[in-house]
């Protein structure tokens, strides 16, 4: 019987081990499901009760700043519980949402440790040292699914009655205290790209962004969109928008020294540049988020373009700031950055700073765009096409559920390391003899703001329950609050925890500041 617990931690590991993988959905429980019966000598109870629990958490995925409770350990061992109390999906429903949920809460215990390892991220980048960039990145990323083993293998040795007792003993004020404190901790991180981006010449933008969301409910995308067009009608007013049109009479001179200017990355830098994005959410922490995935998925264009260990140290101390988008479409702005990167290793005069005003810019924007393309399309379709065969004991329902949903992502995610860069490389070059890098340095501003802007609004989650005289929610303390501005508190807080970081404060003790705050607000009632 140790050996086949052996076998179920090591499908737990398997599946946070997705975050190397480029969440391609292995960790679903209509995929693990199987394994688990397998595993225990009983197929067809896996497939089924995979099935069943797929179902159950149909919805649960990660998008943003939101950490949904863990199908893989809750899924796994709910499987394994099931079938070895031969009582099927019944147990397995009742044992997978508490231990998913508990999971959760130590997931995002390590969310918020994994930020402790930005400093050393910081020594090693400004010392111009890939290498050990490297190296933690892929060391931080296997915490994940070797804390969560450990858990699985524990939880196996306890078997399912103790395990249930344990879930059951936990009082729910913790829960929803430690449900609160992953609330606000998005503050910190949306404070930070005010950081980056926030000053009185477009701070205007910054509060359009967050009306547009609050009061006229626009998602993400939308306000990306609307970014687009200001930015561009703001940018085409500005000083020197006629030079276009020197540009344009100067075409034939310049258009053909241009051209010659041969690319310095190859195929296969832009292939490995593709692969590395795999691991962009390896090492995902509350603070910076996927920052170390995008600076590793990198480094192949800037190992090449970048020999001087100082031009690394500057490179990688860009790449390190606050990044966060779909993984989907990750690869779209890994490769138009490459094209960044290698015309600012060309030209002296390059502003390095437009890098990461275009990161910053696109993100948002782009996460819109592929999280409702796959999470909120071609995933449904897979999922509903997989788990109606699954439920009839069909193993094809799982297989067809990992192609219907990789073979597009995959194909998408590789052309579009190729599309940006060749896009950005040829757009780069035909502004390599104008002066409208400030132009677009500022339009990238604009954009970024406004969907920053929006951000509090949309993906933070902040209430408070208080009432007066034991009124409903409407004649409580946030009625009035949403009736004055909608989404006050997630905004404040944001510029309280902006405040502090423009006072110097740490990054790690506004974290656990903000842990504190949660938590303590919940447990007096303050938020929910």
């Amino acid at each position: 019987m140790q050996l086949t617990y052996l076998f179920i931690t090591l499908i737990i590991v398997f599946g946070h081990c997705e975050d190397f993988l480029g969440t391609t959905l292995l960790s679903r429980p209509l995929v693990l499901g199987p394994l688990v019966g397998l595993a225990l000598g009983d197929l067809h109870q896996g497939i089924l009760i995979g099935a069943s629990l797929e179902l159950i958490f149909m919805g649960n995925i990660k998008v943003g700043a939101a950490i949904p409770p863990d199908v893989v350990t809750g899924g796994v061992l709910g499987t394994a519980f099931a079938i070895l109390s031969g009582k099927g999906a019944a147990i397995a429903l009742a044992l997978a949402v508490p231990i998913s949920i508990l999971a959760e809460m130590l997931l995002s215990a390590l969310f918020v440790f994994r930020s402790t390892f930005n400093k050393l991220f910081a020594v090693y980048a400004e010392e111009g040292n890939y290498r050990k960039v490297q190296r933690l990145h892929l060391l931080s990323g296997t915490l994940k699914p070797l804390l969560m083993g450990l858990i699985g293998w524990l939880s196996l040795q306890l078997g399912a009655g103790a395990m249930k007792s344990v879930l059951d003993h936990i009082p729910g004020w913790v829960n929803a205290g430690l449900q609160v404190a992953g609330n606000v901790l998005p503050a910190l991180g949306f404070a930070l790209l005010m950081n980056l981006l926030f000053h009185k010449k477009v701070a205007p933008y910054f509060f359009l962004g967050f009306v547009l969301a609050a009061w006229m409910k626009l998602p993400v995308i939308a306000i990306g969109a609307l970014g687009v067009i200001i930015a561009f009608l703001v940018t085409n007013n500005m000083p020197g928008a006629d030079e276009g049109e020197a540009g344009e009479e100067d075409e034939g001179d310049t258009g053909m020294e241009v051209a010659v200017v041969k690319p310095r990355l190859t195929n296969g830098d832009l292939r490995w540049m593709f692969l590395r994005s795999m691991a962009l959410e390896a090492n995902f922490n509350f603070e910076t988020w996927q920052n170390t995935g995008f600076a590793f998925s990198m480094l192949p264009a800037l190992k090449k373009l970048y020999p001087d260990r100082e031009a690394m140290a500057a490179a990688l101390q860009r790449h390190l700031q606050l990044f966060n988008t779909s993984t989907y479409g990750s690869t779209l702005i890994i490769g138009l950055t490459a094209a960044m990167e290698e015309q600012n290793s060309r030209d002296a005069d390059f502003n390095s700073e437009s890098i990461n005003s275009v990161k910053l810019g696109l993100m948002g924007p782009l996460a819109g765009v592929f999280d409702s393309l796959f999470w909120g399309t071609l995933k449904v379709i897979a999922a509903g096409v997989g788990t109606s065969l699954a439920l009839k004991g069909h193993l094809s329902g799982a297989l067809l559920f990992i192609l219907l949903f990789n073979v597009p992502h995959l194909l998408l995610r590789y052309q579009l390391t190729f599309i940006g860069y060749r896009a950005g490389t040829r757009w780069l070059q035909q502004l390599a003899r104008t002066h409208v890098m400030d132009k677009l340095t500022y339009g990238a501003s604009i954009l970024g703001l406004m969907v920053v802007g929006a951000m509090p609004a949309t993906l933070m989650s902040l209430r408070t329950p208080l009432a007066f005289g034991g009124g409903d929610a409407g004649s409580g303390l946030q009625g009035i609050l949403d009736s004055i501005v909608p989404s006050i508190l997630p905004l404040g807080l944001t510029f309280l925890v902006y405040y502090f970081i423009k006072k110097g404060v740490k990054t790690t003790y506004l974290l656990l500041g903000l842990v504190v705050l949660g938590f303590v607000g919940s447990v007096l009632h303050l938020f929910v």
